[in-house]
């Protein structure tokens, strides 16, 4: 079973920054491509970014390109998701998933996170 921890979220101003973690089992971790998803309230979910490292390839969504930034640490098996410039259409509860699979689609996700509240004030 692969568990999927995530924190770091909590309440910013617009133009702050908040890093979000997700610690997972080496297993998992070396095996699965990591990416971050959002819902905001009344929306779907939707893709924000995803990494795989071997090679190195990150890829994000346009709507937080150039201002979000997947990274790991393999010391202790965890995803980060760094968020700059942070802006009220980025207030979401953010997810911590895993797939086999290259995808922006919720469907090729198989292992979620329980979900973390990000909430940036105007």
């Amino acid at each position: 079973q692969v568990q999927l921890v995530e924190s770091g979220g909590g309440l910013v101003q617009a133009g702050g920054s908040l890093r979000l973690s997700c610690t997972t089992s080496g297993r998992t971790f070396n095996s699965y491509i990591m990416a971050w998803f959002r819902q905001a309230p009344g929306k779907g979910r939707e893709f924000v970014a995803r990494g795989n490292w071997n090679p190195s390839i990150t890829y994000y969504a346009d709507s937080v390109k150039g201002r979000f930034t997947i990274s790991r640490d393999d010391t202790n098996n965890t995803v980060y998701l760094q968020m700059d410039n942070l802006k009220p259409e980025d207030t979401a509860v953010y997810y911590c998933t895993c797939s086999k699979i290259l995808s922006i689609s919720t469907a090729d996700y198989n292992y979620w996170g329980q979900g973390i509240q990000v909430t940036v004030s105007s």
